[in-house]
């Protein structure tokens, strides 16, 4: 007996994006919206985390230096990725606003 095999095919997937029914502008909007928000509130959470880590080593209440530093990059990663987010943004509005209608 032969098994199924799932079609990976770009064909199957544009078909079944074919029959989706698009979402109204307004709710992409609202989602891009909240992933956005969602994404900014997480790199808050990163930074205020390496803060922390960084001023227990200073005071001496841990010797984790490790795990500190680990944080203090991840921090530094997901700012610089934040940022990158935010240029690619800022370029694509400049690039529609230079658009000729």
């Amino acid at each position: 007996m032969m098994k199924s095999v799932a079609d990976v095919t770009m064909a199957a997937h544009l078909k079944g994006m074919a029959q989706q029914k698009p979402a109204p502008v307004q709710q992409m909007g609202n989602k891009f919206g909240a992933i956005l928000k969602t994404s900014i509130v997480a790199v808050n959470q990163a930074q205020v985390a390496a803060d922390h880590a960084a001023e227990q080593i200073a005071a001496g209440e841990t010797k984790n230096l490790h795990g500190a530093m680990i944080k203090m990059e991840e921090a530094d990663i997901s700012l610089r990725l934040m940022v990158q987010v935010r240029n690619k943004a800022v370029e694509a509005y400049q690039e529609i606003m230079r658009m000729q209608v």
